[in-house]
């Protein structure tokens, strides 16, 4: 049987035509630039936790280029070319497994503001998201979450600890001696659907900083410099105050390299024009990626992200 409908409601459809227009007045008001950048790369991330699609060409056999997982590598060239502040609102995609709150291909709002604080981004992200869902914004660590909820400090807890928690809670069916596995489950099971309202979540580990910068939190852990919006346990956001160091971002893409591999995960190549371009530097800076069908989902009180978009796969 042939599914050719559409997957939304019209009247979503509409909801989210007015979301996007309403998205490009916000950033229009202030003078931040959209910018247009290809879907497809010679490069992709490395980050673990993010599988690329990989596209190849009859004309070039021999080429291998990759749909974007997020345009931050090729925001951060134009901000190293000299670009302001700017924004892309567009399609991203990520090889993983559809459900309830993911699909393959989705729509991505993501910005960077130069000489900004990731304090400042917040404000802002929260004005923006305020536009659509009205009311106050709680701020909580990662650190006092996991606490409140689990009963143990995500920063101190040895391996073996985290492992019972888990067993004796989740029932996981696997095994694993890589401590951050253990903490994202616990997390995503028992933490995230207890962060009721609009939250902002902060001071991630810093084993989860991808590309923020880490610092020290008031009781000497290292963390990053990192913050997630959540409404209702769904996460909305997820910005950083951006690490400026070549160097730094090469050790962590190596390191990530040599994760993949005890994984048995496809291992790409660093990025070298970004990590030039890095090299050639951009301004002390500001950056967020916000998931806009997972916002209209929150608008439209939608379980499922199938039922704001279009098409699905």
């Amino acid at each position: 049987m042939s599914h050719w409908q559409p997957s939304a409601e019209i009247g979503i459809l509409q909801k989210r035509a007015q979301l996007f227009s309403e998205v490009r007045t916000f950033f229009a008001a202030k003078d931040v630039l959209e910018v247009d950048v290809p879907v497809l790369a010679h490069a992709t991330v490395t980050d673990p936790n993010i599988e690329s699609f990989t596209v190849t060409s009859s004309l070039k056999p021999a080429a291998s280029y990759y749909l974007m997982t997020s345009p931050e590598f090729y925001m951060k060239r134009l901000l190293a070319a000299g670009c302001s502040a700017i924004y892309y609102l567009g399609h991203a995609f990520r090889d993983e497994q559809t459900g309830s709150r993911h699909q393959i291909e989705f729509a991505m709002l993501e910005w960077y503001r130069p000489h900004w604080t990731m304090e400042q981004l917040m404000q802002e992200v929260a004005a923006l998201v305020d536009n659509f869902l009205p009311g106050d914004v709680k701020r909580i660590t990662y650190r006092q979450a996991f606490m409140d909820v689990v009963g143990v400090d995500p920063h101190c807890a040895d391996l073996a600890a985290l492992k019972e928690l888990a067993h004796k809670k989740l029932s996981p069916a696997f095994d694993s001696d890589d401590r951050t596995i253990w903490l994202d489950l616990l997390f995503s099971h028992l933490v995230e659907p207890q962060l009721s309202g609009k939250v902002f979540l902060e001071q991630f580990p810093a084993a989860q900083a991808a590309l923020a910068q880490t610092h020290t939190d008031a009781y000497g852990n290292q963390v990053a410099s990192r913050f997630e919006l959540y409404i209702d346990g769904l996460e909305i956001a997820n910005g950083y105050q951006e690490e400026l160091d070549a160097g730094v971002l090469a050790r962590r893409f190596s390191s990530d390299q040599a994760l993949r591999v005890c994984r048995g995960q496809f291992v790409p190549a660093a990025d070298s024009n970004f990590l030039a371009a890095m090299q050639a530097g951009i301004p002390p800076c500001a950056g967020v990626a916000l998931g806009v069908d997972r916002l209209l989902m929150a608008m439209t009180d939608q379980e499922n992200i199938a039922a704001v978009l279009p098409f699905t796969f």
